[in-house]
């Protein structure tokens, strides 16, 4: 009777044991987090474990990360913890959040920039996107040494930003950030590009430089590639760009309504009144779109444009002086008319 009861009592102490390692099984391991659907979860530097749990809890609306706790300390899941970027997938297991951070496995981000003119714009945009702060950006981006080291001067160096979407760490340091946008750069400017620049004698520099001049001077995805064939139309014959973008920028202010005739006397190599052939680098940081307008501009035989009369943001093109001037009257007109002095 001793022994039946000895063998019950042993049963009894595995199948106690069994549903233990069960329970902390389920409770620890198996338990899910309650959010519907996939959220990110950044983690900064000076995180403690306790703030990384109360955002797991916000974003996943977890009442309590009681068990994540308990599986963080099994894991030796130890401050400074790793940073990075994580996405918390729908109803995923406290074991697989808890590894994935252990681990500092993160997924990147898709980093996006477009719409900027200055690098100190391009910087702050980033900066909202990434760990990296604007000022350091900033600096790396204008760092001289790695200017010179990548080929370009501290007027062509913008060339490097083409704005697109790239895949990126969210903590990757700003010297891993500048190598990708290089990378990327060095991609772009394939053969077939080099060979279509090189068609309208331009460097893939004076290509973005002269698509810089594009973009500022008209906002028509239709117009782009008119606008380009009739600068390079100037370049070809000798005469002077005379773009108004390029007074703007020697002005220092790109949103200019109206140019001065006080403008076009500014003595800088960016003023293409004042000096004939491309200016020595971009006057923004210029879309892929604008680019590929310069390299297949359209053939015409037009070397006046002027905005057209109706404000439509289009522009009247010309081929000869007195068509052009009838279209520049026309224009004033409809400028003084709004009351816009010059």
């Amino acid at each position: 009777m001793k022994r039946v009861i000895r063998q019950y009592l042993r049963l009894s102490a595995l199948l106690l044991g069994v549903f233990f390692i069960l329970l902390v099984y389920f409770l620890l391991i198996h338990s899910s987090l309650r959010n519907e659907k996939a959220v990110s979860l950044y983690v900064y530097p000076n995180d403690t474990k306790e703030e990384v749990l109360k955002t797991i809890q916000t974003l996943t609306h977890t009442r309590n990360t009681r068990n994540l706790s308990r599986l963080f300390d099994r894991m030796g899941y130890e401050e400074p913890l790793p940073t990075g970027h994580f996405i918390v997938k729908k109803g995923m297991s406290d074991f697989k959040v808890a590894r994935m951070l252990k681990a500092g496995i993160q997924t990147p981000i898709r980093l996006t920039f477009n719409n900027v003119r200055s690098v100190e714009q391009l910087a702050g945009r980033l900066s909202s996107q990434l760990m990296a702060d604007s000022l350091s950006l900033l600096n790396c981006f204008t760092d001289t040494s790695w200017i010179k080291e990548a080929g370009f001067n501290e007027n062509t160096y913008l060339c490097v930003f083409l704005p697109n979407t790239y895949e990126a760490w969210w903590n990757a340091e700003p010297e891993k950030i500048r190598s990708l946008l290089l990378r990327e750069y060095n991609r772009f400017w394939n053969e077939e590009r080099v060979a279509a620049a090189k068609k309208h004698k331009l460097t893939p520099a004076e290509a973005y430089t002269l698509a810089s001049i594009v973009e500022e001077e008209t906002n028509k995805r239709d117009e782009l590639s008119k606008v380009a064939g009739l600068y390079l139309n100037r370049l070809a014959t000798g005469m002077p760009l005379q773009a108004d973008p390029t007074l703007k920028y020697v002005a220092g202010d790109l949103t200019l309504k109206r140019i001065r005739k006080g403008h076009m006397l500014i003595d800088s190599p960016y003023n293409t009144y004042k000096y004939a052939g491309l200016p020595p680098g971009p006057i923004r940081i210029t879309s892929i779109r604008t680019i590929d307008a310069v390299l297949n501009a359209e053939k015409h035989t037009y070397i006046y444009m002027c905005a057209k009369a109706d404000f439509s943001g289009y522009h009247a093109f010309a081929s000869t002086y007195p068509e052009h001037r009838k279209n520049a009257i026309a224009y004033h007109k409809a400028l003084n008319r709004r009351g816009i002095l010059e």
